[in-house]
């Protein structure tokens, strides 16, 4: 994570960062590692677009200000940090082109969801056609005029001994507004990957890639959780309707089993801190939640009732983290009518009934950024010139706090990814078990094009070691499984990327899938993927579709699958 010049947390010592808390009575149940949902599962809850604690240069993770309360009667929670549409305000448009691999991202400071469709509402929920390759196009961007499958046969055709085959390779096929859009997922259900951008929804075999379903949606999309739930249904939040600018106040549920339309919800959004807040969407258990800086809301997943809403008090939750464990990020609404003094709450999400409360120190701004794991629960948070990672007890009571190691760690979550949406808990670049916490750190250029995986012990919180990732490439850490960390290795010129393992004692990661060298130039055309490895197979997913010339956007690789 790289922050705004200025912004660098500072060299050397603060002294005491928090105050000490108060003896603990113990740590409760052993906490677990990471949920994975599905053999599918993305890495476990982490963070998207404001910009992220940067690499700290000091002497370690400085630890903040904490005290944990009991389960208030009801203490009344309120919105969250005010999350990034303060382009509307000062009516100001950013175009940044960033060159990568295959293609160029543009992204805009306005989040880019105030331009036009392309095309008018359509309320069929029935599939559509896959979309075919376009031929010829691709030159400004560098993309191959080829079709999908005569690339995977090309690639295919120079693979060498030891590395894996490309499974299947598909294409956006999808034709955007100006300057692109995000891409939502992937999701899955079964053997189906889904994946969801601007007004298409699509789901595609894991077998061999082809069209399953395709749905168009009724307007654009501008959120979604995370994970779905465990039978495979996924709720999307949608715009009011196609005029430019409209606001993101609709649910609009998705089977993806069956790949068909379920129901569709307008909410109310009130007063200038909610219009303005992007959404944080999250998925537990039957419900999804709807947070935005001054409330949130939760729905029934199964049938769209309403659940819970805003809660009375100043106090309200801004955003939760998906999986088993409901965790909700909490501010309060200060009379300089700002949005501070937050917390962590466990919730129970069928209610919205507050369970324990964990207040930060208020005298310094500390903000929560992300939610790196529920259980164990370990949590990013910042103030304006600091950055710690606090672990949590199960029942909310102070754990301890990260610090040492080599620093310029660099988590990959939301807010660094996508431009619309600011969930909490899709973070890649972090993993943990029950004994020990990872982080990744940016790439050492002085050393080469390689990072190191560093490992914290979750009781002490005290670095424990670091191992440099292999053959001099970067890595981006995923999850935990089997006692190993699993890692996604980053292709570089004329080298495949792939899936590594590293024990939890440290050494050298090992190669569990090599991606082939012959299909490097196109790995590399996947700017900042979401990684999914599971059944020995390996799925990069775009997070950002573009295309310079009307039209190229539909040729751009959107997925692509590898497996030995």
């Amino acid at each position: 994570m790289s922050q705004p010049p200025g912004q660098q947390p500072p060299q050397g010592e603060f002294g005491a960062p928090y105050d000490p808390p108060p003896a603990q009575p113990g740590y409760g149940y052993p906490p677990q590692g990471p949920a994975q949902p599905g053999p599918y599962a993305q890495p476990q809850p982490g963070p998207y677009a404001q910009p992220q604690p940067g690499p700290y240069t000091g002497p370690g993770l400085h630890g903040l200000p904490t005290q944990q309360y009991p389960a208030p009667t009801p203490p009344a929670p309120r919105g969250g940090p005010f999350r990034g549409r303060a382009a509307k305000i000062v009516g100001a448009v950013v175009a940044v082109a960033l060159l990568a691999g295959g293609g160029i991202w543009f992204a805009t400071g306005g989040g880019g969801d105030d331009d036009k469709p392309v095309a008018g509402p359509s309320h069929s929920a029935k599939p559509t056609a896959a979309p075919s390759p376009t031929k010829g196009k691709g030159k400004a961007t560098g993309e191959p005029v080829t079709g999908p499958e005569e690339e995977a046969r090309t690639i295919n055709a120079g693979v060498r001994s030891g590395e894996a085959k490309v499974r299947w390779l598909q294409r956006s096929g999808v034709d955007l507004p100006l300057y692109g859009d995000d891409v939502f997922g992937p999701w899955f259900a079964g053997d189906t990957v889904v994946r969801a951008m601007f007004q298409t929804v699509s789901g595609y075999s894991m077998t061999d890639g082809t069209l399953q379903w395709s749905l168009r949606l009724p307007t654009r999309m501008c959120g979604a959780p995370a994970q779905p739930t465990g039978d495979g249904k996924i709720v999307l939040g949608i715009r009011h309707d196609t005029t430019e600018g409209s606001d993101c106040d609709t649910l609009q549920m998705v089977d993806m089993r069956t790949g068909k339309l379920g129901w569709h919800k307008s909410f109310v959004r009130k007063g200038l801190w909610d219009g303005l807040s992007d959404l944080a969407m999250s998925i537990n258990g039957d419900t999804v939640t709807v947070g935005r800086t001054s409330r949130t809301e939760g729905f029934r997943v199964s049938d769209g009732k309403k659940l819970f809403g805003e809660r009375t008090g100043k106090c309200q939750p801004f955003g939760l983290a998906s999986g088993p464990v409901a965790i909700a990020a909490v501010s309060c609404h200060t009379a300089d009518d700002q949005y501070k003094n937050q917390r962590l709450e466990r919730i129970d999400p069928a209610t919205g009934k507050t369970l324990w409360t964990y207040k930060l120190k208020t005298d310094t701004d500390w903000e929560i950024k992300q939610i790196y794991s529920t259980k164990p629960l370990v949590v990013s948070v910042t103030s304006p010139e600091k950055w710690a990672v606090i672990v949590l007890n199960d029942d909310g009571t102070y754990r301890t706090r990260l610090s040492g190691g080599p620093g310029d760690y660099e988590p990959k979550c939301d807010s660094d990814l996508v431009v619309l949406g600011r969930n909490l808990d899709n973070c890649q670049g972090v993993a943990s078990d029950a004994n020990t916490f990872y982080l990744q750190t940016k790439v050492d250029a002085e050393h080469g094009e390689g990072n190191k995986i560093v490992a914290f012990d979750l009781k002490t919180g005290k670095y424990r070691w670091s191992a440099d990732s292999p053959a001099g490439q970067a890595v981006t850490l995923l999850r935990t499984e089997g006692g190993k960390v699993l890692m996604y290795v980053r292709p570089a010129k004329e080298k495949g990327g792939g899936i590594a393992t590293l024990p939890a004692t440290g050494g050298t990661p090992r190669f569990v899938l090599r991606h082939p060298a012959s299909g490097s130039e196109m790995e590399r055309g996947f700017f900042e993927p979401r990684i999914v490895y599971a059944d020995g197979h390996s799925l990069l997913m775009q997070t950002r579709i573009t295309g310079v010339d009307d039209g190229d956007e539909e040729d751009v690789r959107s997925m692509v699958v590898f497996e030995n």
